[in-house]
């Protein structure tokens, strides 16, 4: 009894409930790495805040609620409002706001419950270029939209003043191999883009348009394109007769065929040869590749594929040709070629090498990056055409080895547009563009063709140097 009086009653009860009121340990703490791959203890960083949107007008009813078109639409899109409202935006800019989906309307009240709570804005839904409006519809988009109207820089240089300066001028006319009244000639380098978009400022057309005019009130245009790595000769008109004489000519020589002989015959003369390092060898040392060629669509449409064709062709194939014609020896598990593309496809040069001839050119990790790993990875041991005894390359003694070549870990694509023969239609194009068939009567002696060739870039003439010239 005595003990019982000394303890007291139970404490167990106690000690729940003391324990019930005790707080949740404390949380482990986050370890967080910036961008300079620093480690650092604390809360993480804020995340991105909510974007700025901008409220357009309510849709307005009648027949006619774009005002100023000369003919009043059946139906207008969303499209079509968001570009009346900035007429001085780039239709570019307003597209890409679509494609990225940051486009909204107002949502109705059955509406709500649905799309509007998926997105995390209870009153506004994603909408796609296609959706017809309706009176009183209401838009948002973000304020980026509007401030593509201050300054269009895609359109001039990219500079901090946006004017070409000084350095930017010289060193694109160091790349005009030939120039008279009609035609521009230029040796592109590689990676630099050709036709600008809304992210790309410092492509070939904006830059020669801007710097390149020579007097002229309009800059010159791209009758063809190469691609961002490619590099080349590049044509370009002056004229806009010119330009379109000769883009008829790139994408077809019937179209560009008129009532005069001598033009004609000139035009059937017309070639692009391209030199290229390829993986491996073809197996026969010239040919003509005839595989039509059909892009698909990757990523939900973000990019995009250019395959070989199927032989039915009822996927929207398009016709392509290649001749080619293998220059020397393998060389390291590499063989020069020439390319010459009797049609002008997208990747035509690289889909065909890769895919047809089994050889992806050295550079194009789209179309041969399995190829380029096992190159890496297994070398394989070339030999002597006469001695059939095994040879390696030898750096030689005083070679700058610049980022890029063949002795890279990461070589630039070597694919390079090494001549080309064109017609001379500064000859038939007068000051005025009048067209004259025998040519102009200050030009009749002028040659009916010219014919242009182009150094390769750095990197591939040490690839040039090193496999034809130090074998041991």
């Amino acid at each position: 009894m005595m003990l019982r009086r000394r303890l007291g009653p139970c404490p167990w009860p106690a000690l729940n409930r003391r324990l019930s009121r005790l707080a949740p340990p404390a949380p482990a703490p986050v370890v967080r790495v910036d961008s300079n791959n620093v480690a650092r203890l604390g809360a993480p960083k804020p995340g991105p805040k909510p974007r700025q949107l901008l409220s357009l007008p309510p849709f307005p009813a009648g027949p006619d609620p774009l005002a100023g078109r000369k003919v009043a639409p059946r139906r207008v899109t969303a499209v079509s409002w968001v570009k009346h409202c900035f007429d001085d935006v780039p239709q570019e800019v307003v597209q890409a706001h679509f494609n990225k989906r940051q486009v909204f309307a107002e949502c109705s009240a059955q509406e709500v419950s649905g799309e509007c709570i998926r997105s995390q804005k209870h009153h506004l839904k994603k909408i796609k270029h296609h959706e017809v409006m309706e009176p009183g519809m209401r838009i948002h988009l973000p304020v980026s939209v509007a401030e593509a109207e201050i300054k269009k820089r895609y359109e001039t240089i990219p500079s901090a003043s946006l004017h070409p300066n000084r350095d930017e001028i010289e060193y694109l006319k160091r790349l005009v191999i030939y120039k008279d009244s009609a035609i521009l000639v230029l040796n592109k380098p590689p990676k630099v883009p050709m036709k600008g978009h809304l992210p790309v400022h410092n492509s070939m057309d904006v830059l020669a348009a801007a710097a390149l005019k020579y007097g002229n009130e309009e800059g010159p245009k791209l009758v063809h394109r190469l691609d961002r790595d490619t590099s080349g000769l590049m044509l370009m008109g002056r004229t806009r007769e010119s330009y379109t004489r000769l883009h008829w000519l790139f994408t077809s020589i019937k179209l560009a065929k008129t009532a005069s002989q001598t033009w004609n015959t000139a035009c059937e003369s017309y070639l692009q040869r391209y030199w290229a390092l390829v993986i491996g060898v073809p197996k026969e040392s010239e040919g003509v590749i005839h595989a039509p060629l059909t892009k698909v669509l990757l990523d939900d449409g973000k990019a995009e594929r250019v395959i070989l064709a199927h032989p039915s062709g009822i996927d929207g194939a398009q016709e392509a040709v290649t001749q080619y014609r293998v220059m020397g020896p393998t060389i390291n598990g590499c063989s020069w070629i020439e390319l010459r593309p009797l049609t002008g496809r997208k990747h035509q040069l690289r889909v065909h090498c890769a895919e047809a001839l089994g050889t992806p050119i050295v550079g194009d990790y789209k179309y041969g990056w399995f190829v380029h790993q096992r190159w890496k990875q297994n070398p394989q041991p070339d030999f002597e055409p006469f001695t059939g005894e095994p040879y390696k390359l030898r750096r030689p003694e005083g070679l700058e080895v610049q980022k890029g070549s063949v002795l890279s870990k990461v070589p630039l694509l070597h694919l390079h547009c090494r001549e080309m023969v064109v017609p001379n239609i500064a000859k038939f194009l007068s000051n005025t563009g009048d067209w004259h068939d025998n040519g102009t009567p200050w030009s009749k002696e002028k040659p009916n063709l010219l014919r242009f060739l182009a150094p390769m870039p750095a990197h591939m003439k040490i690839s040039w140097n090193v496999m034809s010239s130090y074998l041991v």
